[in-house]
């Protein structure tokens, strides 16, 4: 199977393109659908689902999740990445800099450092750049911040410009950009991206 990368998105090494679960997928539009529809049943895991907050900042539940989202597409769904990527932390390091993000994300929850969506966005762009898993990092980051924002807070899930972000477009395009913003320490066109 041959995949077209768009830019953002995570180009996956061989090993982990021979972990593909059903091999009648063979271009990138049939793998997205796919994962959409797989993804579609791991939202409705998390609707259907009440989780306490302490049970959502930890390593097993971002991994379960992203196991819910991907798990009938690739054997690797839910396991951390082993390989290097053209984003994210050297992969031996991926369980220390989870644990500083759950620790300081705990922490900012418990003394309000932060407005709750700027919490649950700034988790979101440090998840995402953490890159845990071989592919899934933007979509398995949007989930969680939802996830805190709502069972954390009490508060609406956040609308994405009403997009997955999947497709090559101008909302994409502006997702990059406020990630790449927030890369720099400009959260603020993250945090109206995902309110609009």
């Amino acid at each position: 199977m041959e995949l077209e990368y768009q830019d953002g998105q995570t180009p996956l090494d061989e090993d982990e393109k021979e972990s593909l679960l059903i091999k009648t997928i063979t271009t990138h539009g049939e793998l997205d659908e796919h994962e959409q529809l797989n993804i579609e049943k791991a939202v409705q895991w998390t609707i259907q689902s009440r989780f306490k907050p302490e049970k959502i900042l930890t390593e097993e539940f971002i991994k379960t999740l992203h196991k819910k989202m991907l798990g009938e597409v690739w054997t690797w769904a839910g396991e951390f990445r082993k390989s290097e990527k053209n984003i994210g932390v050297e992969w031996i390091n991926i369980g220390v800099e989870l644990k500083y993000l759950i620790d300081n994300t705990k922490y900012w929850i418990e003394n309000k450092t932060y407005p709750p969506d700027e919490i649950a966005i700034r988790f979101k762009h440090r998840l995402v750049n953490i890159h845990c898993f071989p592919n899934g990092n933007g979509r398995h980051s949007r989930i969680m911040a939802d996830i805190i924002i709502e069972s954390v807070f009490g508060k609406d899930v956040f609308t994405w410009n009403q997009s997955n972000m999947v497709q090559a477009d101008e909302t994409r395009k502006k997702y990059i950009a406020a990630i790449r913003e927030g890369d720099k320490g400009n959260i603020k066109p993250l945090l109206e991206f995902a309110r609009n």
